[in-house]
């Protein structure tokens, strides 16, 4: 089922080595020591700031990465409803992830949203495209049982937890392929990623946490939020 070759954190150095420059400090990386995980709670981001999405004549997929390196950047209020969604499925994960001889999956929120009746929709197809080289998930912890029957009517929504081999690569570049779209290249959200990194350390360092952002939560749709990372999110 998975045409994986070789995990993208090999890819990853190899490209680092090929332009002659040391691997970053993160865990997708390898071998570095990890760098910090943000400041959970301090955030301002919303879900829709980390989602990549891939829109088609019937569906309307969203993709969020449920890594703490980037979940923790959101709003409070959402950051941990995120992690509740996560919790709330962990044995489940676990499950398959040992089944699959993965001790640490990586993990995302995906959501089919149908734009007409009878759409008709295969999770297995949704590709993550890094370097080049194409990446379908170990297995999917559906939250309903429409997610198998693989067709939805007009403007249902199902979601999944897909679980990958390795953390996504959330600190380089990454993007999705889906019935022959591509969605836009997450590097494209690194700028807005790291403002709010440095944000969230000085709200951190202040003991202040943001609260602008809790209005914009309930716009977020739990069915397509995520959070994910090494160690607790």
């Amino acid at each position: 089922m998975r045409i994986v070759q070789r995990p993208w954190s090999l890819l990853l150095c190899s490209a680092v080595l090929l332009i002659g420059r040391a691997a970053p400090a993160v865990s997708q990386a390898g071998g570095g020591a990890a760098a910090p995980l943000p400041a959970g709670g301090y955030g301002s981001l919303t879900q829709n700031d980390l989602a990549l999405r891939i829109q088609t004549p019937d569906l309307d997929v969203r993709f969020v990465p449920l890594d703490a390196r980037v979940t923790r950047l959101l709003a409070r209020d959402s950051w941990e409803s995120l992690r509740s969604l996560v919790e709330s499925r962990r044995a489940a994960i676990d499950s398959l992830a040992n089944r699959s001889g993965v001790s640490r999956p990586g993990l995302a929120l995906v959501t089919f949203h149908a734009q007409r009746t009878d759409a008709r929709f295969d999770p297995q197809t949704l590709i993550v495209v890094v370097r080049n080289r194409e990446f379908r998930p170990l297995a999917i912890v559906p939250f309903s049982g429409h997610f198998t029957s693989q067709q939805l009517d007009v403007r249902e929504q199902v979601s999944g937890i897909y679980l990958y081999e390795e953390d996504l690569p959330v600190n380089d570049s990454f993007s999705l392929r889906y019935a022959g779209q591509r969605s836009d290249d997450w590097q494209g959200k690194q700028i807005t990623l790291d403002r709010e990194r440095a944000r969230v350390a000085l709200r951190a360092r202040g003991g202040v946490r943001d609260t602008v952002q809790a209005g914009r939560v309930a716009v977020d749709s739990v069915a397509g939020d995520s959070i994910r990372a090494r160690g607790t999110p």
